[in-house]
């Protein structure tokens, strides 16, 4: 009883065609209190509109089989990117159907109107395509899809529930990972801004003796080799790799800040995942330390081909705090966990001059041993309506404060500089590239 209950009254509607032909019956009952000669007709028109109403249900409920949908969503969803997500249709009644769609997205997108409508002929088959936008890691729940027929009659809809609740985790942004990865094979990475980094001299790791070809540097001949083999020898160096490189994330309420939807956290992590997947590509060691009011999670730099997954596993559940970093902890952490040399990426928010004065004398201590690059972040919004003009004194008043806070950010910059730590001061949507420019220039330059 109630799954005929729901088959046939739960999951049947009745269309906008429907409750027009019952205003016209209405109307023409109305009328016929008037006009004698409309007696039969209001009866007739009603009578027909019940006997079309009978021959929709038939059509609508005769086949079992009638349509079929099935959604295909990523088994991950990347964060801060446009996922693609499919529902495929086909039509298995004997006739040509409207269909609307409704898909139950999940409550983080906040999107109550996600409704699809097409047409499909007999044993048509079709695939909607649209995109969801996260800016959130974590767990996403989808619903089911509802799926509305018309027949050609359109008086009734019925509606097919396909599908049950899948849950979707949503990671660091894997696909900006990827799109990395492809322009690197084929060796268009300066379209996305990387730059090409002029390498000053060569690496002082020997690799072999090999035979001279045009357009080896005259300086690394071998003459020993060359005078006993008789012929024109030079050595060949490789970069030097199984560098320890270690992103440190701080998750204090610095992070929390939003821009174009995501935190700062997000665009840190973000950067994080493809700075560590460029330098397994270079075949350094890639690491993960982050850092509130205690150290979190601590991942050691290996270069395994699983280095990269676990990275991501970490990252993907990482949530911003509401206490400020302890940088000693920090430190003590780093001293434990670094035995050798390695270039620290520190990535953090200071606001002001007094916020980098308190974590200072840490950052200072780390530098001793490692080659530290602090990365911070321009606060675009205040940059802007410094470089706005004033109209009135509020106007004036408010360009003044904006002013100072940019010159400030400065004055950051210069302050680590000073004490022998490297700084990049970047804007959230030019973080990656510019974390990675830096990187390649420190290689470069044999810092690390």
């Amino acid at each position: 009883m109630k799954a005929f209950l729901r088959k046939y009254y739960t999951d049947l509607f009745l269309n906008r065609r429907l409750f027009i032909g019952l205003g016209v019956c209405v109307t023409l009952f109305v009328f016929s209190f008037f006009l004698s000669f409309l007696t039969d007709l209001p009866y007739f028109v009603f009578g027909m509109l019940i006997i079309l109403v009978f021959v929709d249900l038939l059509l609508l409920y005769r086949s079992e089989k009638a349509v079929f949908l099935r959604r295909d969503i990523p088994e991950r969803l990347s964060n801060g990117d446009d996922n693609d997500i499919k529902i495929y249709l086909e039509n298995f009644y004997s006739f040509k159907v409207k269909i609307g769609i409704i898909d139950e997205i999940p409550v983080q997108f906040q999107k109550r109107d996600l409704w699809f409508s097409t047409e499909l002929a007999v044993r048509e088959n079709k695939t909607i395509t649209y995109q969801l936008y996260p800016t959130r890691r974590g767990e996403y729940e989808f619903g089911q899809t509802r799926l509305y027929v018309q027949s050609p009659l359109g008086l009734l809809s019925r509606r097919f529930n396909f599908g049950i609740n899948k849950t979707v985790p949503v990671y660091p942004s894997f696909l900006k990972l990827r799109q990395y990865s492809l322009l690197a094979v084929s060796n268009r990475l300066t379209e996305i801004g990387l730059k090409k980094i002029r390498r000053v001299g060569h690496s002082m790791e020997f690799d072999q003796v090999k035979n001279y070809v045009a357009g080896d540097d005259y300086r690394t001949v071998n003459w020993k080799a060359t005078a006993r083999k008789g012929d024109l020898m030079v050595n060949a160096y490789t970069d030097e790799k199984a560098q320890h490189i270690y992103c440190v994330i701080d998750k204090s309420r610095a992070m929390k800040m939003p821009f174009e939807g995501l935190s700062l956290l997000d665009y840190a992590i973000n950067a994080s995942l493809i700075l560590s997947s460029v330098a397994l590509v270079k075949e350094d060691k890639a690491g993960l330390i982050t850092i509130a009011e205690k150290t979190g999670s601590i991942i050691p730099a290996d270069r395994k081909p699983t280095q990269l997954n676990r990275i991501m596993e970490v990252l993907y559940k990482e949530k911003t705090r509401y206490l400020e970093s302890d940088m000693e902890a920090l430190y003590i952490s780093i001293r434990a966990t670094l035995k050798q040399r390695s270039l620290v990426v520190f990535f953090s928010n200071f606001e002001s001059m007094s916020a980098l004065e308190r974590q200072l004398p840490f950052l200072k201590r780390i530098a001793k041993f490692h080659l530290l690059l602090v990365v911070f972040f321009e606060n675009t919004t205040l940059k802007s309506l410094s470089q706005e003009p004033a109209k009135d004194i509020e106007g004036i008043y408010i360009k003044t404060i904006a002013e100072k806070f940019a010159y400030e950010k400065k004055l950051m910059v210069k302050e680590l500089t000073k004490h022998g730590i490297l700084s990049l001061l970047t804007a959230p949507q030019n973080l990656t590239v510019n974390v990675v420019n830096e990187y390649l220039a420190l290689k470069a330059r044999q810092r690390i």
